[in-house]
């Protein structure tokens, strides 16, 4: 039965042990959280801990993995066909800041920015595993447009951070610190300009532009 699988269990374990860490990792930071006072909450020894994960900072990572795999998806979430240029940048800038303003998300990315000073590694793990991730998905789209002579020829890693960067400017700051919610209507006219400008440069003549 699979019910009874060995492996079942033990990614049960393991994903048990990932969400109960990101409560402490949240509510305590990386610094104060300890495999211990995890291990205690898991309901098992600090050495069973340790066989799934060698270090906190690989545990800090698999919990950033988990936070952070709906970003990297997005690129691949588009529900139409992407014959439009523009109406495409749209749906897939309106999913991204969506995303990136939500409590769960934001929780996330202070912790990263209040521990990174002091933990360098948890930047760097937390770049690679998540924005990075995300990025590389808008560039390998772009690249494709590229290559179909509907973008024009740049590199795809530049173009993707610059879509990404204009589709959150302005709403992202006063988010992440507590000025102000953005809208439905707020993040859709962001995005919206965000297009615009990023077609000015990017989009070749005969394009069809929304």
């Amino acid at each position: 039965m699979v019910a009874g699988s060995p492996r079942l269990a033990a990614d049960d374990r393991r994903q048990a042990i990932v969400d109960i860490a990101r409560e402490v990792f949240l509510t305590e930071g990386y610094a104060d959280a300890s495999m211990s006072a995890i291990a205690a909450r898991v309901g098992g020894s600090k050495g069973t801990l340790y066989n799934y994960f060698p270090s906190k900072e690989a545990l800090f990572v698999a919990f950033m993995r988990q936070e952070c795999e709906v970003e990297a998806e997005i690129a691949h979430a588009l529900d139409h066909p992407d014959d439009d240029i523009g109406l495409a940048l749209k749906y897939l800038g309106c999913k991204l800041v969506k995303f990136i303003l939500s409590d769960k998300v934001l929780s996330v990315h202070r912790l990263v920015i209040a521990e990174s000073q002091r933990f360098p590694e948890l930047g760097r793990s937390f770049y690679a595993e998540g924005p990075r991730t995300g990025i590389a998905k808008y560039a390998d789209l772009f690249a494709r447009w590229m290559g179909q002579g509907r973008l024009r020829r740049a590199d795809p890693m530049h173009a993707a951070e610059q879509f990404g960067d204009l589709c959150k400017a302005g709403l992202y700051q006063r988010r992440l610190w507590n000025v102000a919610i953005p809208t439905d209507e707020d993040v859709e006219a962001n995005v919206d300009r965000a297009v615009a400008v990023f077609l000015a440069y990017y989009a070749v003549q005969n394009e069809p532009i929304s």
